[in-house]
């Protein structure tokens, strides 16, 4: 496969970046700052409900409806910490909004995956120009930045700044023109993430190949979407290069047979 790649692009959220500890729990610790006490437990189910009920109501980080991302995050907070706590001051909240907004930029809240900094390393090695095509809001390159991974990547594409989400394919699109690579084919293009439908599906419905890192029991997802290829599903970076490197070396070996023969 590697071979035949020119361009290869990767999700951030469980792809690139892992959360050094649960939303809710990291919430809990910035409440507790402003003397907001509320059960961690607590936190984490409500931020899941209201991460539901916002995307359902404003997609795409509220650009659609107007919203805009940061207002987006603000209403996200506050409705975590009033579904934890029955009294809570508006301007404390307003603060542990803003609190979080910018943490969530730097290294205190993300740590990156196992492998990836050695499968980044090796695909540079190769001459493989790297993007990324994310979900997210504005705050990506940023935080990439700051959790030193920017600099291995040629275009950082976000859902809010392109216009859609994973898995339309204008935003696959735009990852080939971001790329500036001449005469690019959607063939000639990997795509890595870790949900099925977002990235796997959106790369493959727009030409694209796709993998998976997953810690999913394989046949599960295979069950709910028979599409998927198991072969293309890893549980790490570690395992995806292991892959990659393989299958490079079985390309030469052939391409030294035929010239043998």
């Amino acid at each position: 496969m590697l071979s035949r790649l020119r361009l290869i692009t990767f999700d951030v959220t469980d792809t690139l970046l892992k959360f050094r500890s649960a939303p809710g729990h990291q919430y809990g610790e910035i409440g507790a700052l402003y003397g907001i006490l509320c059960d961690r437990n607590s936190l984490s189910t409500n931020f899941k409900a209201h991460w539901r009920k916002m995307t359902q109501e404003h997609p795409n980080f509220g650009l659609y409806s107007g919203l805009g991302w940061e207002l987006w995050w603000r209403m996200l907070v506050k409705g975590t910490f009033k579904d934890s706590q029955i009294n809570v001051d508006d301007n404390k909240l307003e603060a542990v909004a803003s609190h979080l907004i910018e943490i969530y930029k730097t290294s205190i809240c993300w740590q990156q995956g196992y492998g990836v900094l050695e499968l980044l390393s090796y695909i540079r090695s190769k001459g493989i120009p790297m993007g990324i095509i994310s979900n997210f809001d504005p705050r990506l390159s940023t935080t990439l930045v700051n959790t030193k991974l920017r600099h291995y990547f040629q275009f950082v594409l976000t859902s809010y700044e392109v216009g859609v989400e994973k898995p339309h394919s204008k935003i696959f699109e735009e990852g080939m023109k971001a790329s500036k690579l001449k005469n690019l084919k959607p063939e000639e293009c990997l795509h890595v993430g870790d949900k099925t439908l977002l990235d796997y599906i959106g790369a493959r419905e727009s030409g694209w190949h796709g993998v998976l890192i997953v810690d999913k029991d394989p046949e599960l997802i295979k069950r709910e979407y028979p599409e998927v290829d198991v072969n293309h599903l890893f549980p790490d970076m570690y395992h995806l290069q292991k892959y990659l490197i393989n299958s490079a070396r079985e390309n030469l070996s052939v391409h030294s047979g035929s010239v043998t023969r």
